[in-house]
């Protein structure tokens, strides 16, 4: 496992660079997000396993997640406590972010689609919208509203066109065509809690994944919403983020604010595979490494990143 610190600041997202197999951002915060400012780590692997600081971008307020560009190497996108969206490019270090201010609240995560024909942006806030942006443009295309409570997460899905998932503190999870950002295309009530995060299936275009705060993953059929596909326990309290394996359709792994990471089977049960507890705050950040099958980077509010391979997934072909 490589671990490395960040002094005074509370980590809420990593990446894994869709280009390079070896190298991560982390979005921090001081405070624990409550006051100060954020940084962003550039982080590589080095050949002998270690975690090193290439790079640090400031900002002045806290960084709630980062996005890699899925066409340019040297972009990062990250969101902030102010309202903001900030546009890194890492070959010019000592130039400022390219800003994108509409939100009215906190921005609380971001996504990057991944399809060839375009590049766009979505953001969550905590203002109750998601907005849709096109990265070269100062002003959002479009602004989805329908979440009655704060929005923790939006996804574009992996396979169809135009389509993203968004969930919120209200108990929905709700699908958008970025073609009509009047109402959603569906609306369905997923967990009795706020729902903090969700992952679309790499494998199955019809599943999601969902985690709340009451301490639950399920996973749905976005054809028939009447009962989960599965449902997973274990976590005594929140699960901050979710995600599908990129190497496994069957496998997901969870980060918790109960200090830990699980890695899931649904096809094995709803007990967890195995639970790692190597961190001693709340767990927030969570990322597989698409290049390298069974590897994940995580972060949480005690300063630590770590970059490591469960044991459970030595049998996994």
């Amino acid at each position: 496992m490589a671990t490395y610190l960040t002094p005074n600041r509370h980590g809420y997202s990593v990446r894994f660079s869709p280009f390079n197999p070896d190298r991560l951002v982390v979005a921090t915060s001081q405070y624990f997000g409550l006051a100060g400012g954020g940084t962003l780590f550039i982080l590589d692997l080095t050949p002998e396993g270690k975690l090193t600081e290439t790079q640090t971008y400031q900002w002045s307020d806290g960084l709630f997640d980062v996005v890699w560009s899925e066409n340019n190497p040297s972009l990062v996108v990250s969101a902030s406590g102010d309202g903001g969206l900030q546009l890194w490019n890492l070959t010019a270090p000592n130039t400022p972010p390219v800003t994108f201010w509409e939100h009215k609240k906190e921005v609380y995560s971001l996504d990057w689609s991944r399809t060839r024909q375009e590049q766009l942006i979505l953001s969550a806030s905590w203002d109750c919208s998601i907005k849709l942006w096109d990265p070269n443009r100062q002003s959002s295309l479009s602004t989805f509203c329908g979440h009655s409570q704060l929005v923790y997460g939006a996804m574009f899905s992996t396979h169809v066109p135009n389509c993203f998932a968004s969930v919120s503190g209200d108990g929905t999870l709700k699908l958008w065509s970025t073609l009509n950002p009047q109402s959603p295309t569906s609306s369905f009530r997923v967990h009795d809690a706020e729902v903090l995060a969700c992952d679309w299936c790499k494998y199955d275009e019809n599943m999601l994944a969902t985690s709340g705060s009451d301490g639950l993953v399920r996973g749905w059929d976005i054809r028939n919403y009447t009962q989960p596909v599965f449902q997973l326990k274990g976590c005594e309290y929140a699960v901050r983020r979710v995600q599908f394996s990129p190497h496994h359709s069957t496998v997901l792994a969870s980060v918790s604010y109960d200090f830990t990471t699980r890695i899931w089977d649904y096809k094995q049960g709803c007990d967890a595979l195995e639970t790692i507890k190597h961190h001693s705050e709340f767990v927030y950040g969570l990322d597989w490494n698409t290049h390298r099958k069974g590897q994940l980077a995580d972060c949480g509010w005690d300063s630590l990143v770590h970059v490591f391979t469960p044991k459970c997934l030595d049998n996994y072909n």
